[in-house]
């Protein structure tokens, strides 16, 4: 920025000579501060003077091109860069919130602050703020020389150009904030009318409701729009008078010096000058407005990212420390809520898991299985009550160290649009993925004979959401996916609901001979999925009503 200032200075100073030497060399010539120049290149007369001074003029115009260029390429590369940062700042932190932080936000407002907010941060505050800097140290440059050419003239014109920025910024400021939140809150609704038309295409198209949908994303675009095109207005508009006003300053000082032509040819240089600053300090001047006016529409986007950025990250990221487990899980009277103002999902619960288990979970929806499940998993802490793993308490410190136990296979498979191999070892880069622990997987998950039956076998992309394969086959591919991470506890939740009864009992099987150290938790609707767990406990409106085995079970239900 400041050579660029130097740069600017440079070549409006370098027109007063040039101008000089096309109509009157000769007071160059016998000027004092020319007579070194003189002497180095040996000029004998004062037409001699014309050819270097117009080479020195056009070596200043195109340094300060390069300046400029060179300028505009490290704003715009540092401005992305900051952008970068910040986008993968809030993505870092919203991905280690608590799972109770992610289920009580919607999803489409952090989708929003991860791209399109950070994007808008980038063009309406640190752009801008880069912009703002830069234009007031050229503004002061330029004006230094403009001073010194004619103060009065150069005075009076920054002095008429900032009445019409200041009055321009009071008349708006107001204005500015207002279609900044505009911007901030409808950014959020255009993601979630986004998300909610696509996520629910097949609905979508069976109940032809793609005008509503469009009527829903067009309510909350246009005003974006809408809103961004204002500020473009108020953040332009200034120019147009202010260039007006410059126009009618240069033509009233060459009017006001205008004489005789001898006159005229000593004030030439200097009209030539004043008419390159202000060629210069217009564009300076409407880019720290036009900066001024973005930073101030893009506060309330800047508010919304930093309190996403100030979320709070762990104390410690690195691998975390296994928690010994050997003995026993021990849940001892757990109780559970969502928020303080909502009812108890679980009232002290009391259960102990041996190692080794195979333990069946039923219960009428809303009984609480899914949030008991949760707590095992370390997902949400207990409201009251503990959990312990051979004796030792559960909590924000050990909890990862817990969940490297465990693997979860939901009711619902959660699929990227990759390769099979790729789903089956989620989170694992392909250039570190085991293929032979994936073949075995996919074998214990009763999945692989299909797998190898296609073209691309393990390479196969599955579509987005695995939207190329049955429900059947992606749940599967869950399985397959728990079982690779060979984890010593793994959770069934309603994994085996979208199987028919043959595969279902092929695949419970193959978990039966996974080995006596695995400990197996399952959630099921149907009964008959429980039948070689050791133990059952029937859950009724967040308390346990009974625990026993399968015969038992099947009896009092008898």
């Amino acid at each position: 920025m400041a050579f660029a200032s130097v740069a600017e200075v440079a070549s409006i100073g370098a027109v007063l000579p040039f101008l000089a030497a096309l109509t009157a060399p000769e007071k160059i010539f016998a000027h004092h501060f020319a007579q070194p120049l003189i002497a180095v290149l040996g000029i004998k007369n004062s037409g001699q003077l014309i050819l270097p001074l117009s080479v020195m003029f056009i070596l200043a115009a195109l340094i300060s091109g390069l300046a400029r260029l060179a300028l505009l390429w490290v704003q715009n590369r540092l401005s992305y860069s900051i952008g970068a940062d910040i986008s993968i700042g809030i993505y870092r932190r919203t991905l280690y919130q608590p799972y109770a932080v992610h289920i009580a936000r919607n999803s489409s407002e952090v989708i929003s602050g991860i791209s399109n907010k950070a994007n808008v941060i980038v063009g309406y505050t640190i752009m801008p703020a880069l912009t703002l800097v830069n234009s007031a140290l050229i503004m002061l440059a330029i004006l230094t020389v403009l001073i010194a050419i004619e103060p009065n003239v150069a005075l009076s014109a920054i002095g008429g150009f900032g009445v019409i920025y200041v009055f321009v910024i009071l008349l708006t400021k107001k204005h500015l904030k207002k279609f900044g939140k505009q911007i901030s809150r409808e950014s959020d609704h255009v993601m979630k009318a986004l998300q909610e038309g696509f996520g629910g295409i097949r609905d979508v198209l069976i109940d032809g409701t793609q005008e509503a949908y469009c009527n829903v994303y067009r309510k909350a675009d246009l005003p974006l729009r809408r809103a961004q095109a204002n500020i473009q207005i108020i953040s332009i508009s200034p120019r147009y008078g202010v260039e007006t006003l410059a126009m009618v300053l240069i033509a009233g000082l060459a009017f006001s010096f205008s004489g005789t032509s001898a006159e005229m040819v000593g004030v030439i240089p200097v009209l030539g000058a004043l008419a390159l600053g202000a060629q210069r300090l217009l564009p300076a001047l409407q880019q720290a407005y036009s900066g001024w006016t973005s930073m101030r529409a893009g506060q309330s986007v800047l508010s919304d990212a930093l309190v996403l950025l100030d979320q709070p990250l762990p104390e410690c990221i690195a691998a975390p420390a296994s928690v010994p487990f050997k003995k026993s899980i021990v849940l001892d009277k757990l109780f559970f809520r969502y928020a303080a103002d909502l009812p108890w999902v679980l009232q002290g619960v009391s259960i102990q898991i041996p190692k080794g288990g195979r333990i069946g979970f039923i219960g009428s929806t809303g009984s609480g299985k899914s949030t008991l499940i949760d707590i095992v998993m370390g997902l949400l802490e207990p409201s009251d009550g503990t959990m312990k793993v051979d004796d030792q308490v559960i909590d924000k410190k050990n909890q990862r160290g817990w969940q490297l136990h465990i693997a979860h296979v939901p009711q619902s498979i959660f699929l990227t649009d990759a390769t099979v191999a790729e789903n089956i070892a989620f989170g694992i880069l392909p250039s570190h993925i085991d293929h032979g622990r994936v073949r075995q997987a996919a074998e214990q998950a009763q999945i692989a004979a299909t797998i190898e039956s296609w073209d691309g076998k393990y390479e196969t992309v599955v579509g987005e959401r695995g939207v190329r394969l049955s429900g059947g086959q992606r749940q599967r591919i869950g399985i397959a996916r728990a079982l690779y991470k060979n984890a010593d506890v793994i959770v069934f939740d309603e994994a085996t609901s979208a199987l028919d009864y043959e595969t279902e009992l092929a695949v419970m099987e193959s978990i039966e001979r996974l080995g006596d150290d695995r400990t197996i938790l399952i959630v099921a609707h149907r009964v008959s999925t429980l039948k070689n767990c050791t133990q059952i406990v029937e859950l009724s409106d967040g308390h346990v009503k009974r625990v026993g085995t399968y015969s038992e079970i099947i009896g009092y239900s008898q």
